[in-house]
């Protein structure tokens, strides 16, 4: 794919991580998933080449630049067929928090083992009854008389917790003064008393597992909260546009691999006089699907730049964006591809059919394309509200 946005430093970070990519492949994925595990080999070597943590400080072990350089990573690793999915929640979503709006000690304590990948955090915001109505999130906090916190409630599709060291849970506490409840951001320990956990049976094959919180009276210490009480949605989207920045990453990534294969399919499969690839039934839907990726990936880059720039509210809109534009481009591209290859787009030894399911992934998480859609309606046209 073109990079003529991309400075030279960019360029070679991203046919760095191809090679580390294709040095596992979508086969070590599939292993993977198929013995139950997690792509820990992976997740090492790619911390060690210093890709786990190059969107945190350096101070901090990290490598000092941003989403621009993090979703390339993401984005290369999934063209070669194995995606971090965590990549998206640890360094991006809780990493980028904790760098913004943690303390000292938060600091010290999670992000140099956030950057070389020996810690991992999960995420969690979503509640059965509160999917993207963020308002609607009844976890609660409640201080004790000591300064510590009392978290109770419930989360849904968690990533990753049974391999996480803590959650960064987004919970709500009281107002004081006017008695509504406002969001905030809470680490909570994988062990700490009253945390429960339960793996959710999904019909997506993925090493990163699915998993429903409880949180009974779950006692924190007042270093326990991130960020200010009263800062509320701030700091909340300041996690949630990276996320959607490193989901449009990771829908860009796949869509390549999914070409790729069909492709090279099309290339060498031969019916008749000549192979597939020359007949415009199959060559236009694939030329269309790279265009609307090369798309995708340029709303992906702007966001990423706004974002590293400090534009919270633009890098909002644009990652809004992004994250519609490449789940779309995703799932057509996973699509064209298996039509490519007709009856063999089914079959084990292409590897192609489970990423129908996982396409979907980009499409509804971590934000539905219709709330992407009132979104832009809302804040980028000036349409009134239906809710």
């Amino acid at each position: 794919m073109s990079t003529v946005l991309e400075t030279e430093e960019h360029k070679a970070l991203r046919a760095a991580v191809a090679a580390l990519g294709t040095r596992y492949g979508r086969d070590y994925m599939t292993t993977v998933v198929r013995e139950g595990s997690h792509p820990h080999e992976l997740w090492t070597d790619a911390a060690k080449l210093g890709y786990l943590g190059v969107n945190l400080p350096e101070e901090y072990g990290g490598g000092g630049c941003g989403m621009a350089e993090l979703s390339i990573v993401l984005e290369e690793l999934g063209a070669a067929g194995c995606p971090l999915l965590m990549m998206v929640v640890s360094p991006a979503i809780c990493g980028t928090v904790i760098a913004r709006f943690g303390t000292g000690s938060q600091k010290r304590q999670w992000l140099p083992g956030l950057a070389d990948g020996s810690l991992t955090m999960a995420f969690g915001i979503t509640e059965p009854d509160a999917g993207s109505n963020s308002h609607r999130i009844t976890t609660t906090a409640r201080r004790e008389s000591g300064g510590g916190w009392i978290l109770t409630g419930r989360k849904v599709f968690v990533s990753g917790v049974d391999i996480a060291d803590a959650t960064l849970v987004v919970g709500r506490t009281e107002d004081a003064r006017t008695g509504t409840l406002k969001p905030c951001l809470f680490i909570v320990p994988r062990e700490v008393p009253g945390f429960g956990r339960s793996q959710i049976d999904m019909e997506l094959h993925a090493p990163e597992k699915q998993f429903e919180l409880t949180l009974d009276d779950v006692r924190l210490p007042a270093d326990a909260l991130v960020g200010d009480e009263d800062a509320g949605l701030l700091q909340l989207f300041a996690g949630l546009n990276p996320e959607r920045i490193m989901t449009a990453a990771f829908g860009i990534g796949m869509g390549r691999y999914a070409l790729g294969k069909a492709v090279e399919y099309a290339r060498t499969r031969q019916v008749w006089k000549a192979p597939i690839g020359a007949h415009q039934a199959i060559a236009h839907p694939l030329a269309i699907a790279h265009i609307e990726l090369e798309l995708a990936r340029l709303m992906m880059q702007k966001a990423a730049r706004l974002y590293d720039e400090g534009d919270d509210v633009g890098a909002g809109e644009a990652a809004n964006m992004a994250k519609y534009a490449a789940g779309e481009a995703c799932v057509k591209a996973v699509d064209q591809a298996v039509h490519t290859l007709g009856g063999n787009g089914l079959t084990r030894e292409y590897g192609l059919a489970s990423l129908i399911t996982a396409a979907r992934v980009a499409r509804i998480a971590p934000v539905s394309r219709e709330m992407i859609l009132n979104y832009v309606s809302h804040q980028s046209l000036g349409l009134p509200k239906s809710y």
